[in-house]
């Protein structure tokens, strides 16, 4: 949970840095404390490899990165730790179930909440959503309902959804309250922020608990 956070807080200072890079000799400046350029790229090297799965993209680019001399190494490992952080609040990223290595749904309930509390309403929108989906497809999984298309790709939320309505796992009023929560979800990953705000989210936090406390998988 705090991989995720210590990655943003570290972006944000390297951001800062960053600013100052088109002086020539800033990489030889000493710049010791949480803007040292040198500290940033071992700091944020080290957060993409806790957060990235086995065998990802970005653990590919980060080797990469790690071959080119300073301040080019710098510059690279920004731009895969700005690619990560991006995926992550825009919700390509296929599982932040194992991205944040999670033992338990409340794990990274917890984590939304944590990032809400601090501001970022948007990507705790995502990890919310995110979670519910899972949980949504575990719910199949354990009633014995397909989570996969005839044609072996895998069911949309919404398909989900309707399917646990109709074997009776919930209601129609619970499959609504989803469609709704779904929907708050698909606004933070497409950029549409305006749309809802803190205190939404915080009841979608909220609701989200409930309902798997009510329906476990």
């Amino acid at each position: 949970m705090a991989d995720i956070q210590k990655m943003v807080d570290q972006l944000d200072f390297l951001i800062k840095a960053s600013q100052n890079y088109a002086m020539n000799d800033y990489w030889s400046m000493d710049t010791r404390g949480p803007s040292d350029p040198l500290v940033l790229s071992n700091r944020i090297e080290s957060a993409v490899e806790r957060c990235a799965l086995p065998g990802s993209p970005y653990l590919k680019q980060l080797e990469t990165a790690r071959r080119l001399p300073q301040p080019h190494r710098f510059h690279e490992v920004r731009h895969v730790d700005l690619r990560l952080r991006d995926d992550l609040v825009a919700g390509w990223y296929s599982s932040v179930v194992e991205l944040v290595h999670a033992d338990t749904y409340s794990d990274y309930l917890e984590m939304a909440e944590g990032l809400l509390d601090q501001g970022y309403k948007d990507p705790a929108a995502v990890i919310t959503g995110t979670s519910l989906e899972v949980h949504v497809r575990s719910l199949c999984v354990k009633h014995g309902v397909d989570i996969e298309m005839p044609s072996g790709s895998p069911k949309r939320a919404d398909t989900m959804n309707a399917d646990l309505k109709k074997a009776g796992v919930y209601d129609g009023l619970q499959q609504k309250q989803i469609t709704a929560w779904m929907d708050l979800r698909n606004k933070a990953a497409h950029g549409n922020y305006a749309d809802y705000d803190q205190a939404q989210v915080r009841l979608f936090i909220e609701g989200v608990r409930a309902f798997m406390m009510k329906n476990p998988a």
